[in-house]
């Protein structure tokens, strides 16, 4: 953009001036809807046109893939049944109905139809049995099934939820590793003299491939192999990556919106097979029409690498503390690892005999439940089998769900929260100058060294001598056994805030 040109957002009700080109903060892709495709709804946050001062529009910075697609105005007082039924799990709404009654988050509406199908199965027995002929089958069989279904259920369960919470720690050591490999970057990275701005905006892009890798593995998890996602594209479309390249062929966002909109069907609601989406669907076409998207995640861990190599070797050096790039390259590596991880976990589910087996094994002993529940309970086997039936499917259908953490059912990890997490801690962590780092705090009234032995601050300890911090470092320590026993543990009501309209307290404590 010329120097002097100023830039404005369309705004519905006008236009702003906006002379540094800033974006206003994007909502979430998941809350995100519509795509734009000259219809005259009002435009979302992020489809809002950026315009020079002649009126020229500019590249948008957001694609047009998006998670929903719109289907017309709706009430904010009007139920979504998508984001009721889908997930995962929002953590921050708070449901008043006990455990039990909740449906949100549960299993019973994949159990509809089976319910159902299992309720008329259990009427017609026991009413053949109860007016035409006794279907009856000795109880022993039914000791002997359940001992079988409580085994494959128990492996079913504990074998989904260790792949579960795999993920999850995975995952927290993606994030953890980003934070390490950020810090090392915005603290250890120089800002060389005569180059400050480009040291410091290079530092930035790189910073932000972090926030990418982690969105580039979630799509990678969700068979997403697109690179133009609302969310993912501003990070990366300046890196010649292979998703890139492959674009061109791919189909057009209204269209893969579309089908989004089409996969969040009943039938997928429900469980029906044969009305439920192949979730790799996208790669077979790409494999059809002969593209190519790579493996985007690893292209960007190169981009990194290749990026922190330049600032190590060529002078003068961005990186010249040796204990610090080679603590770069283990957290570069431990989130390469992690992300290997996550696909071992997507590429490996059960094996698919396991899955058939288990699964005939619960359904046979919930038909056979009939035949012997009609002697002892008369028609009292009907609701009998279906409450029996509602456990055992419904365990089933838990392990079935849990046992790939990375989609989108309700239960699975939430992969765009901690995407958003990880980058608003970067972002907290470029808020500062990272050269020099302010110490001012160090120096301040406010900070209490020797807290909770004294309430002295920085400058008053700062006037006595040596002798009297050692000294008062030692008693410290007694001071707080002493507090601990008198008080029955000194850290009792730890969530009582501090009033700073009132003393901290007695002795220090």
């Amino acid at each position: 953009m010329a120097e002097g040109e100023s830039t404005a957002i369309e705004q519905k009700s006008g236009t702003a001036p906006n002379p540094f080109g800033l974006q206003p903060p994007p909502q979430s892709p998941r809350k995100t809807v519509g795509f734009s495709n000259g219809d005259a709804r009002p435009r979302t946050a992020d489809e809002r046109t950026i315009t020079s001062a002649h009126g020229a529009p500019l590249e948008p910075v957001h694609s047009e893939r998006r998670r929903k697609v719109f289907l017309g105005p709706k009430s904010t007082k009007d139920l979504d049944i998508d984001d009721y039924f889908s997930g995962p799990l929002d953590p921050t709404k708070h449901s008043r109905l006990p455990m039990f009654m909740r449906v949100h988050g549960s299993i019973l509406p994949k159990l509809i139809i089976p319910l159902i199908f299992v309720g008329a199965w259990s009427s017609a027995i026991t009413c053949i049995s109860q007016f035409v002929y006794p279907l009856e089958v000795n109880s022993l069989l039914l000791t002997v099934l359940g001992f079988v279904v409580a085994l494959a259920l128990s492996f079913r369960s504990s074998s989904a939820y260790e792949r579960y919470g795999e993920g999850r720690k995975l995952w927290a050591q993606l994030t953890l590793n980003a934070r390490n490999v950020g810090h090392n970057i915005w603290i250890y990275g120089r800002e060389r003299p005569g180059q400050e701005k480009e040291d410091l905006l290079s530092k930035l892009s790189a910073i932000n491939l972090l926030a990418a890798f982690a969105v580039a593995v979630k799509h990678k998890l969700r068979h997403e192999p697109e690179y133009d996602y609302t969310d993912l594209k501003p990070l990366i479309n300046h890196l010649d990556t292979y998703a890139k390249k492959a674009s061109s062929l791919d189909r057009s966002a209204s269209t893969h919106n579309r089908s989004l909109a089409d996969r969040g069907s009943w039938g997928e609601y429900l469980g029906i097979p044969p009305l439920t989406s192949n979730p790799q669907e996208a790669y077979k076409e790409a494999a059809k029409a002969g593209k190519h998207h790579g493996n985007l995640p690893y292209e960007i861990i190169n981009f990194l690498g290749a990026w922190a190599n330049k600032g190590m070797v060529e002078e003068p050096k961005m990186f010249d503390n040796t204990i610090m790039q080679g603590q770069f390259y283990i957290a570069l590596n431990a989130m390469s690892d992690a992300y290997v991880g996550c696909d071992r976990i997507l590429q490996t589910p059960l094996p698919l005999a396991y899955n058939i087996a288990i699964s005939q094994i619960t359904w046979l002993y919930v038909l056979v439940l009939p035949f012997q529940l009609f002697k002892p309970l008369g028609w009292i086997t009907i609701p009998g089998t279906l409450v029996a039936a509602y456990i055992i499917l419904g365990i089933a259908a838990i392990g079935q769900e849990v046992e790939n953490p990375f989609g989108t059912d309700c239960n699975d990890l939430d992969l765009d929260k901690y995407c958003a997490q990880l980058q608003y801690d970067l972002n907290v962590l470029t808020s500062r100058p990272a050269q020099p780092y302010s110490v001012d705090w160090v120096e301040c009234d406010f900070n209490l060294p020797l807290y909770p032995y004294s309430l002295s601050g920085y400058n008053a300890w700062k006037s006595r001598g040596l002798s009297e911090i050692r000294e008062a470092l030692a008693q410290k320590v007694i001071h707080q056994a002493t507090a601990g026993a008198e008080n029955g543990g000194i850290y009792k009501n730890t969530s009582v805030r501090v009033d700073d309209k009132k003393k901290f307290g007695e002795n220090g404590v």
